[in-house]
């Protein structure tokens, strides 16, 4: 146990504590868990939730307030203390982030290869292709549902049919996608 820190049994009027140890002593019992939950809550890990319990104390037993027993409701005091503490923690962050902060106009990002153009623009003419081969209410609920973002009961709702057949529909588009661009 460390030396600086008073056993708790040291802290009895009976034996001369001084009022205020014997109050933070006090507080410390019945606030100590409360306030690791308030860190924890903070997504902190155990132990830096104890640590921050810790620091906020000592805040507090360090405070001229304190000491002088102008705080009148140390409870708040404390939990202002915390606060203040993920504030401060939160900003230190912050500036960390900033520091490893990279512009991306400070490094050339590389284009697309020739390459790489030619085969998206025949990729493309390719979907096309299978996409107009299609029978037209197939390739609407398939446009519907991958490009539109509707639901399959929306889309049945929309086109008149159950949603068994839109998924039917789907699983026709697919195949027939499949077949066509060779996707295997």
């Amino acid at each position: 146990m460390r030396k600086d820190v008073p056993r708790a049994e040291d802290l009895t009027p009976e034996r001369g504590a001084p009022p205020r140890a014997v109050e933070l002593e006090m507080l410390y019992r019945d606030q100590r868990l409360t306030l690791m939950r308030f860190f924890a809550r903070s997504w902190a890990s155990a132990d830096e939730a104890s640590d921050l319990t810790q620091e906020a104390f000592m805040k507090l037993s360090a405070s001229d307030a304190m000491r002088a027993g102008q705080i009148l409701n140390p409870r708040a005091y404390l939990l202002a203390t915390a606060r203040n503490l993920l504030r401060n923690r939160a900003k230190a962050a912050m500036r960390h982030l900033d520091a490893a902060h990279v512009d991306i106009h400070d490094h050339p990002v590389a284009g697309p290869s020739e390459l790489s153009r030619l085969e998206a623009r025949d990729s493309l003419a390719r979907l096309e292709v299978a996409m107009r081969s299609m029978k037209p209410k197939t390739r609407e609920i398939y446009m519907a549902s991958r490009l539109d973002g509707m639901t399959y009961p929306e889309i049945a709702e929309h086109t008149g049919m159950s949603v068994k057949g839109v998924e039917k529909q789907i699983s026709r588009a697919l195949a027939h996608l499949d077949r066509v661009l060779d996707l295997r």
